[in-house]
């Protein structure tokens, strides 16, 4: 081979890698831009309020710790990043997405590989009920909120779960209740997990990415509760029955509520124009009644 002919050679390979080199940042940069969801969420020092309701003839109490000191209402600190997770068994755990692939067009990314999730990743604590009369039903009334920037609604994704246990310190679950904080949607919503559909939140049992429907509770479930008359009007999804108080207890046994907020990834509403805002405020209303 000439040495003209080498450098022809040469030349047409230095092109090749150059329009190559060209391509994989192109690609790169589409990667970067796209909208996709399972961002990180940035909750640093806000508060979840805790406020209660009682009907009439009910003394209703929350307190942050078994034995702690049994009030009206209590304050919980939410702090850390929440990490979009998903689940529909709060029971199971959680599972959060550790890689993407392309989708149909080269503008959107879908998640499609996914591990367990960490206890950082979204937030979690416990609150404790009781009555200082007789057995009282309990329902969530309200949960209240107001977003930061209200263009790009976090509150959109942000589910409420509730883990209620049996009576008494350390005892079985009896039951759990999925809220979502709104029905409104984020204006750049667009599902985008590989497998599934719109509604569809990872199934807990398996971890290939599988779905299932979930369809959470909303303020339809809410009891309505009089403040004026102090009683409740209509009954929602009932929560507990706390037990009634032995003569010359302060209080009855009380019944533990873990609460837990999270980011669901799978919700539609979950893409990155949220990544950075926040929620002001978050607030839990219970309400109790007695027959």
């Amino acid at each position: 081979m000439t040495n003209v002919e080498e450098t022809r050679d040469s030349k047409q390979l230095r092109k090749r890698f150059k329009r190559m080199l060209a391509t994989l940042i192109v690609a790169a940069l589409a990667a970067v831009m796209v909208t996709y969801a399972w961002y990180i969420y940035n909750a640093n020092r806000h508060i979840t309020d805790v406020k209660m309701a009682a009907g009439t003839g009910v003394t209703f109490l929350i307190s942050d710790s078994y034995d702690g000191e049994y009030k009206s209402s209590a304050g919980l600190s939410f702090q850390g990043l929440l990490n979009p997770v998903s689940t529909d068994n709060i029971l199971n755990g959680f599972q959060k997405v550790v890689g993407f692939t392309g989708g149909d067009t080269q503008d959107s990314l879908l998640a499609t590989f996914f591990g367990p999730a960490q206890h950082s990743d979204y937030y979690k604590t416990s609150l404790y009920l009781a009555t200082s009369s007789l057995s009282t039903d309990v329902y969530l009334s309200d949960i209240r909120f107001d977003d930061i920037d209200p263009q790009n609604p976090v509150s959109t994704a942000l589910r409420v779960g509730l883990v209620v246990h049996q009576p008494g310190e350390n005892q079985p679950v009896a039951g759990q209740y999925v809220f979502e904080l709104t029905r409104a949607h984020n204006p750049q919503a667009r599902y985008n997990t590989k497998q599934g559909k719109a509604g569809d939140v990872l199934d807990s049992t398996k971890t290939d990415g599988s779905t299932v429907t979930f369809t959470p509770l909303n303020s339809t479930d809410y009891c309505e509760y009089s403040e004026e008359e102090g009683v409740v009007t209509k009954p929602g999804a009932k929560l507990a029955t706390l037990p009634s108080a032995v003569d010359g207890a302060n209080h009855s046994t009380p019944v533990q509520v873990d609460v837990y907020v999270w980011l669901e990834g799978c919700d539609e509403d979950c893409t990155n124009n949220l990544c950075g805002t926040s929620l002001a405020s978050l607030a839990l209303h219970f309400a109790g009644s007695r027959e």
